[in-house]
């Protein structure tokens, strides 16, 4: 069990809230939700609605569509970013490649968050930018 200090400066650490006031990031730190992933454990999958985003604390995880891999992820990188804004079905699984620790974000948490602190909307807003451009 991570202390609120200890989730805060994981958080500072992931560049969706790396710019964001350690009060806020205290506020997200209470409603994040710890999940443990064995290594080959299916995170998500492909087609179920997903309402959540995921943050690695520690492990990697791949994303990908059947056999196709899309990408390999590791520590402080976040995945679902979409689905914790619109749920939607998943479009891609995720599955651990190691034993992997990580925070879950779900999709009412980040939207109370989001209209009450416009920072967090501007630091969702430059990730998703990030991931299209990275996409071109």
């Amino acid at each position: 069990m991570l202390l609120t200090l200890e989730k805060v400066l994981i958080l500072k650490s992931v560049s969706l809230f790396r710019n964001i006031p350690e009060e806020t990031l205290a506020e997200v730190a209470l409603s994040l939700k710890y999940v443990r992933a064995e290594e080959g454990a299916a995170i998500v999958t492909k087609g179920e609605l997903g309402r959540s985003m995921y943050i690695i604390i520690s492990g990697r995880v791949r994303v990908h569509d059947g056999d196709k891999q899309i990408a390999i992820l590791g520590p402080r990188e976040i995945f679902g970013e979409l689905a914790a804004l619109n749920p939607e079905p998943r479009t891609s699984s995720v599955t651990a490649v190691s034993a992997t620790h990580l925070f879950r974000l779900d999709y009412e948490t980040l939207h109370e968050l989001i209209s009450e602190h416009v920072d967090l909307a501007t630091g969702v807003i430059q990730v998703l930018c990030q991931r299209l451009q990275s996409m071109m």
